[in-house]
This record gives structure tokens, sequence and C-alpha cells, in this order.
């Protein structure tokens, strides 16, 4: 299981939802950054905040499922101290 895997190699939820918010963040300064740097216009920097942004969703969906595989981890093992 992949998202078992992620969560042993120390990729928490976390990790995964900053990285879908810089996404979004990278996503606004691809395309103003392509709006001034280029004279291409606006559909081109468009292409670059699509292309920037696409992976938001995917790391929102990993960050579920690694929130989901976090929970039911910890109540099959709970820590005892």
């Amino acid at each position: 299981m992949i998202v078992k895997m992620l969560h042993e190699k120390g990729l928490k939820a976390e990790h995964a939802y900053t990285a879908a918010f810089a996404s979004i963040g990278l996503s606004v300064v691809s395309w103003c950054g392509s709006m001034k740097a280029e004279s291409a216009g606006t559909a081109r920097a468009d292409r670059w905040g699509i292309f920037v942004g696409e992976w938001a969703p995917t790391f929102f969906a990993l960050g579920l499922a690694l929130a989901n595989y976090e929970r039911d981890h910890d109540l099959l093992h709970p820590i005892t101290h």
C-alpha cells in the first residue's frame, strides 16, 4: 500500500496539506510571473498557472489518505507511556 509506505518513510498528512497550499500559492506566483516576464499574453500565463495548480488536489487527496491512515493506525497501535 502506497500510503503505508509513505507514512513509514515519515510523510505525514500535514506535509501533504502544506504542499497543496504551496501549490496554490505557486500557481498564483507563476501566473503573475508569466504575465510580467513574458509577452505571450494571458493565455500562456493561464497555462502556467493551471499546470502548477493541478497538483493541489492531488496533494489534498494524499493528505486525506494519510490522515485516515494515521487515525486508523493510532487506533490499532495506541502509544502507551
